[in-house]
């Protein structure tokens, strides 16, 4: 089985990339799914994030806002939560790629926002990156409820720019252009990674 990293930076259309995965029937691990199943109720990183971060947690799940304004501009406590969630995520994962390789199927995705920052690369058989222009990204981002400018740099700063990871990819999905367009692209790389056979 052959195992894809989907990322990109905010707002460059990963998951609208990671469905249309899923709509050519290939199985799509989400690690920020997987990242917001821990943390709500009854999630395997609500006690020691609590533990770590005192008063982040409400009704047995993670505030989310509150967490976030606990970490956000301070590297130690975003390593330190990092410590906590990302060896519960990486479990989540490998029991997902087991479950894909005993349905034997020939192509899974994970898809992982920093996946080239947690050096995720060396995981996977291949690296998809999806990418627009600046201008595009920025406009997606800030029309999202809750965001503003000032987190979006914070984000940003935590993210390996886009060009960088447009260089360290196999594939680059340009989504600036048009949805059709990037979905053709990905058509393409699923018909050539299957290859030919049944479900191909």
């Amino acid at each position: 089985m052959k195992v894809l990293g989907l990322t990109g930076s905010i707002g460059m259309g990963k998951s609208t990339a990671a469905l249309t995965f899923r709509r050519l029937r290939v199985p799509v691990f989400d690690a920020d799914a997987a990242v917001h199943r821990l943390q709500g109720r009854g999630g395997a990183a609500v006690r020691p994030i609590e533990a770590a971060f005192p008063g982040t947690t409400r009704d047995g799940r993670v505030d989310r806002e509150a967490l976030r304004s606990r970490v956000l501009g301070d590297p130690a406590a975003l390593k330190q939560l990092e410590r906590i969630v990302h060896p519960l995520v990486r479990e989540a994962e490998r029991r997902f790629l087991a479950a894909t390789r005993r349905r034997g199927e020939r192509l899974a995705v994970l898809d992982v926002p920093l996946l080239f920052e947690t050096r995720g690369e060396g995981r996977v058989d291949q690296v998809i990156v999806v990418s627009a222009p600046a201008a595009t990204q920025r406009a997606r981002v800030l029309a999202r409820g809750g965001m503003t400018p000032e987190r979006l740099a914070a984000i940003l700063a935590r993210q390996i720019p886009d060009a960088l990871k447009r260089r360290k990819a196999d594939h680059v999905v340009r989504t600036g252009l048009s949805r059709h367009a990037a979905q053709r692209h990905i058509r393409r790389i699923v018909a050539a990674l299957r290859g030919p056979g049944p479900g191909g």
